[in-house]
């Protein structure tokens, strides 16, 4: 079972990763194995721990808890769980949660680019790309356009 924490002040540093980091200071460009991002939704994040993912925080409206998130809380183990009412969670993310629950979870190590193009015929090369919504269509178009790698650089935004 995690540890619940009731957020009554928003400016813990602890919620830092949920809404005062910039992609760029999650993503930790020079210090990659202390790379993190934001999964949301309980069917994201339950993908993400499918895949081997280790969630490191939890952030969730108070009556989640045993609703739609009591899942994904079960299987992330002992991690901090903060929680709060609606209101008080849209103050810290700047939005409301319409998918109930977010998680802050390690980034895998990434492969190399040998790892990556090897046995691939058709390589898509991303970069300077600065919008993570077409990031996701060159992902989407790709897959559609059988498109067997895709390689982000690292001035390409988070994919």
């Amino acid at each position: 079972m995690p540890q619940i924490i009731e957020i009554t002040d928003l400016s813990r540093p602890e919620l830092d990763v949920f809404c005062r980091l910039t992609e760029a200071q999650l993503r930790n460009r020079l210090e990659p194995e202390k790379g993190v991002f934001i999964a949301e939704s309980p069917t994201v994040i339950g993908l993400a721990l499918d895949a081997g993912y280790e969630p490191l925080a939890l952030l969730t409206e108070r009556k989640f808890i045993e609703g739609k998130a009591a899942g994904i809380i079960a299987r992330c183990g002992e991690i901090p769980l903060y929680t709060g009412e609606r209101e008080v969670l849209a103050r810290l993310t700047g939005y409301e949660l319409t998918r109930g629950v977010l998680c802050a979870m390690r980034r895998p190590p990434l492969p190399s680019v040998a790892e990556v193009c090897a046995g691939a015929r058709r390589i898509a090369v991303l970069e300077g790309i600065a919008d993570s919504i077409n990031v996701g269509a060159l992902f989407r178009s790709a897959a559609a356009l059988g498109v067997d790698a895709i390689l982000a650089t690292p001035t390409c935004c988070d994919p």
